[in-house]
């Protein structure tokens, strides 16, 4: 549960879970992710039975994950500290996660929400638009996207590397889930009014904002490609009508300042799409998006060579009709055009230069993106290195040992002859007087002989 003074309802909150867990003879525990709960929520809930995990990063999303990474179980059901979620009703979610299911969302427009317990404008616009365009965006079978209870194998969840720290986690777990091809399941509950006195931390239109900005971020194609290929179907038919002369619809009549705004459409809708190929490459190579074989086709085929080559056809296209409009002014004597006829010609003429350079720099990027995609593997693999540091280390400890046992056989061997030498020098000290005492004896046996 994340927690940032819910003084008021959090130990009601633990001792739920804690009376459920009894009941169904789990062996569970209550994960307190506090986010710096400044009212006494932390003592409060480790009075009722609760481990209180800190959490320094502000936001929903930063608590949950701390809470995430410091839950002991298999399992994991995450949901708010309010008292606006029934806990005792975890058997469901459970269930369907022993079944074999990845994640486990709860859907409170099925199973029921209280009068008062949200506000009509989360209930019958904000809720359901954001869900209908997650389910648009990724084809995700979820009805409520951002319901706050739900359960989910832990290594599941955090192998999806999730990274937003606000309220839009709600829907990166589900979108990730969704895209990482993950079993999830639905299942009804309830949603009551909270116990709080205070407002609460959600902001509607931030939030919201959050959740669609994330949606988007999320799916080059409804960002950028179908918006761009609306755009230069548009403009291509709308040109195509206009190069030759006024177009008339009923009373209303089209002319060279439409064939202006259809050009913009047309280049408009070629850099959108440009840009969805673009960003979908990048997302790919950095793991925010999974493998995607047909822009792998794409981008296979579309080669360097192959860009320059569309590119150069474009501004050949492009330069023959500026030619084609110098001598329209040729033949005018240079002077005055009619600006409905010169421009059928120019500004065709002028879209397919810039679609030109268009293409020829997005071939370009395309091609730096790949230089680290085709990057070639290192020569040495991590682990044959790790482990020739391991056998490095173990030799060279093996060596020291060896050295330092050869140093004490030395030293051993050293004082061994030292005490040698001693009593040698102590037997023969006797031997060496007796000697002299002779070698004096003879000396004054000479001397007498000499007298």
């Amino acid at each position: 549960m994340p927690c940032l003074n819910e003084a008021e309802t959090v130990e009601t909150c633990v001792r739920k879970t804690i009376g459920f867990f009894e009941d169904s003879g789990i062996d569970g525990e209550v994960v307190i992710a506090d986010n710096g709960s400044t009212d006494g929520s932390q003592q409060l809930a480790r009075d009722a039975g609760a481990r209180v995990v800190p959490v320094v990063d502000k936001g929903y999303g930063n608590a949950l994950m701390g809470g995430i990474r410091a839950a002991r179980g298999r399992y994991v059901a995450m949901g708010d500290a309010d008292d606006s979620y029934d806990f005792a009703t975890l058997g469901p979610f459970l269930d369907e996660l022993r079944d074999g299911a990845d994640l486990v969302m709860g859907n409170r427009f099925k199973g029921g929400i209280a009068e008062g317990a949200m506000p009509p404008l989360h209930r019958y616009l904000g809720n359901p638009v954001l869900s209908f365009v997650g389910r648009l965006f990724f084809g995700s079978k979820i009805g409520d996207f951002h319901c706050g209870l739900r359960a989910f194998d832990k290594d599941a969840i955090l192998r999806l590397g999730l990274q937003t720290g606000g309220m839009e986690f709600a829907s990166e777990m589900v979108v990730k889930a969704t895209l990482q091809g993950y079993d999830i399941r639905e299942v009804p509950t309830t949603l009551s009014p909270d116990g709080r006195t205070r407002a609460p931390h959600l902001n509607t239109w931030r939030d919201g904002w959050r959740h669609l900005r994330f949606l988007m971020l999320y799916s080059p194609r409804w960002l950028f490609l179908i918006p761009g290929l609306v755009f230069m179907m548009l403009g291509l038919v709308a040109g195509v009508a206009l190069s030759t002369g006024p177009v008339t619809v009923g009373d209303i009549a089209f002319d060279v300042d439409t064939l202006v705004g259809a050009s913009a459409a047309l280049v408009i809708g070629f850099q959108a799409v440009l840009f969805a190929l673009l960003t979908k490459v990048y997302a790919m190579q950095e793991g925010f998006l999974p493998h995607d074989s047909r822009v792998q086709k794409v981008i296979d085929w579309w080669s360097l060579e192959r860009g320059l080559l569309l590119g150069g056809l474009l501004a050949v296209a492009g330069l023959g009709g500026l030619v084609a409009s110098l001598l329209h002014w040729r033949v005018n004597s240079f002077g005055e055009l009619d600006p409905r006829h010169s421009l059928r010609i120019v500004v065709p003429a002028a879209t397919a230069l810039v679609m030109s350079f268009q293409a020829i720099f997005a071939s370009l990027f395309v091609s730096i993106l790949g230089i680290r995609r085709r990057q070639h593997p290192p020569l040495t693999d991590p682990a044959e290195e790790a482990a020739g540091v391991v056998d490095a280390a173990v030799q060279k400890v093996a060596e020291a040992e060896k050295a330092a046992r050869a140093e004490k056989a030395a030293k051993a061997e050293r004082a061994e002859n030292g005490v040698k030498a001693e009593e040698a020098a102590t037997e023969d000290g006797p031997e060496k007087v007796a000697a002299g005492k002779k070698g004096a004896t003879a000396s004054e046996d000479g001397d007498e002989d000499g007298r």
